[in-house]
């Protein structure tokens, strides 16, 4: 009895203890969980601290990355190629250890365009506005979004981004060119690329000289590829987008065949003139002519554009110098009668120099970068660049096809040194800046025998380089005769008015009479009505363009006409079938759209 007491007394004791095990048990598991739920919250805050230091804008970091988990990542691109495309992307990572962009895929994933291996011939886009360059394409690497729970926790980026490279930040040219004028012409392709969204760039160059134009884009500070390191190993950009429009450029470097303007130029001035206005606007400048009354007699406008009128000229300190400066400033002043005002890239202001450029009747520059200030210049001014001994201006042209587009309305000069005597040549420096001496004796005496450098490819042919890094005694009296010729008269001093090209629409009631005379003979009457917009214009010439081709020939015949109707009977033969097409012509050059063909039977 007393065993089976004792007995009972251990199970229960037994029991006892596998109890309070069990409860120890329960409860250290609740509070290791409850560890690993806190320790994942203090995560996710840090995760979402990060992305807050990145943009003021509120994100849910728990929802994104939900999204992120559940749906991957989404693209949808306009463009047919990779010279021409742009792509939104939703939830695209990069990953700043691997240096590579990351897309993830998922049940809900979107890629459109889905190139397949196609997207590697060669690229998905190019990452610049300068087209088809091989350090320039762009390209991801592909993951499953499972993999998330193997890498860094993300940090999400809230802002709407647009992603490019810089061609070369150090250069002005090329940052308004290849950088400034394609990413304010993308922004505006879409709405959501406002002045709350960030840019992000890519190519690797630190902020370079002239980071505050860039800027001027947006509101928000842009991030270099090397400050994505301090935000973590994996950052998702919640909206971007990547790629630039090519549209607003004019000049091709001679990457491919020597250096020139582009095949097809997209843009006019009047775009460029935009983009100046935004620019200037941004950097709180009025421009002169703007900031002009109305009112006051035709004298008194007089007085005051005579008053008003002056000559920019750039100075360069370093490369490229004028040597007789102050005697080309005093023969200007001399011989237009204004006053003349130097500016300086390395002495002044950016805004300053514009300031000083907008309101110009003249800028006067030795070829370089810095002629690109130009797109600054009130309507009317003119631009005058020098180019040192043995440079052809016709080979060297982006700041003449720039003064040449149509509504910049700028008078193009140049002038071109042909006294070597007049040139200081410098052959010991280095390569880049037109040194040869690093090169063998013999090439180094053909190029100094050499008066004219040979077309070339970019961008380090050596005799390119050391010529146009000369240093130059401007011949005041032949540069004087070349304004002269260029001119014919002095610059007017009354600034030209925008000037808009309009193109006339399609004739209306297009229609055809037939006849037939004899056997032999037959006659077509064609009319039609004014196109509806040429009721509102002043056109000074109006004609139009009749093409008659013989049903089932591949050749027509081609008519300029003053009228709105005319009887053909030359070379129209009866029982024929004749197609035709009518178009308007304003102003010789602007051609309207063809109407809808007719077809005409004799």
């Amino acid at each position: 009895m007393r065993a089976s007491v004792a007995g009972c007394r251990m199970s229960v004791g037994t029991l006892l203890n596998g109890l309070l095990v069990s409860v120890v048990a329960a409860l250290l598991w609740k509070y290791s969980k409850l560890s690993e739920h806190a320790a994942l919250l203090e995560e996710e805050l840090h995760m979402t601290r990060q992305s807050q230091e990145l943009s003021q804008a509120h994100i849910d970091y728990h929802v994104a990355l939900q999204a992120l988990q559940e749906h991957g990542t989404r693209m949808v691109c306009t463009g047919k190629m990779h010279t021409d495309r742009i792509c939104r992307f939703d939830y695209l990572c990069y990953s700043s250890e691997a240096e590579e962009f990351v897309f993830f895929h998922s049940n809900f994933s979107v890629m459109l365009p889905n190139l397949g291996s196609r997207r590697f011939q060669p690229a998905l886009l190019d990452l610049s506005s300068v087209e088809d360059h091989n350090t320039q394409y762009f390209n991801f690497l592909e993951l499953p979004a499972a993999a998330l729970k193997f890498m860094p926790k993300p940090v999400f980026v809230p802002d709407v981004t647009l992603i490019l490279n810089r061609f070369n930040p150090d250069n002005l040219m090329h940052v308004f060119h290849d950088d400034l004028l394609p990413a304010f012409y993308t922004m505006n392709q879409y709405s959501d690329l406002d002045d709350e969204a960030r840019l992000v760039f890519m190519e690797g160059w630190g902020e370079g000289p002239h980071f505050d134009l860039y800027r001027l884009l947006s509101s928000k500070q842009p991030l270099l590829k090397e400050q994505l390191r301090n935000f973590g190993k994996l950052m998702c950009f919640t909206k971007s987008y990547i790629g630039l429009s090519k549209m607003t450029t004019w000049y091709q470097y001679g990457f491919v065949q020597p250096q020139g303007p582009k095949a097809n130029i997209l843009v006019s001035g009047n775009e460029i003139r935009q983009f100046a206005r935004a620019l200037m606007d941004k950097m709180n400048i009025t421009r002169g002519e703007e900031a002009e009354k109305d009112g006051g007699s035709a004298e008194d406008e007089k007085v005051k554009e005579k008053k008003d009128d002056y000559i920019v000229v750039f100075s360069r300190s370093t490369t490229r110098l004028i040597l007789n400066e102050a005697e080309l400033i005093m023969a200007l002043a001399q011989e237009f009668q204004m006053r003349v005002v130097t500016v300086s890239l390395e002495e002044q202001s950016f805004p300053s120099i514009v300031q000083a450029i907008s309101g110009a009747s003249m800028l006067v520059s030795m070829h370089g970068a810095q002629l690109i200030t130009s797109l600054f210049l009130p309507r009317g001014a003119a631009v005058v660049e020098l180019f040192p001994f043995a440079v052809n201006p016709e080979q060297y042209t982006p700041y003449k096809t720039l003064a040449s587009l149509p509504g910049m309305d700028l008078h193009y000069i140049s002038w071109r040194n042909t006294k070597e005597e007049n040139t200081i040549t410098h052959p010991d420096r280095p390569w880049e800046q037109g040194g040869i001496a690093h090169l063998e004796k013999e090439e180094q005496e053909r190029i100094l025998a050499n008066k004219d450098v040979p077309r070339h490819l970019c961008c380090r042919n050596p005799e390119w380089l050391f010529r146009i890094y000369q240093d130059t005694l401007v011949d005041v009296p032949s540069f004087l005769e070349v304004l002269k010729e260029g001119t014919k008269t002095k610059p007017s001093l009354k600034k030209a008015k925008p000037s808009t090209t309009v193109y006339p629409g399609r004739v209306r009631e297009p229609q055809c009479q037939t006849s037939v005379q004899t056997t032999n003979e037959a006659k077509l009457t064609v009319s039609w009505q004014i196109p509806w917009n040429l009721k509102y214009l002043k056109v000074k010439e109006v004609k139009y363009e009749v093409w008659i081709q013989e049903q089932g020939e591949n050749t027509y015949m081609p008519y300029i006409l003053p009228q709105q109707n005319y009887t053909f009977s030359e070379n129209i033969k009866p029982f024929t079938t004749y197609l035709v097409w009518v178009r308007c012509i304003f102003n010789k050059n602007l051609l309207g759209p063809f109407a809808d063909v007719l077809m005409c039977k004799t």
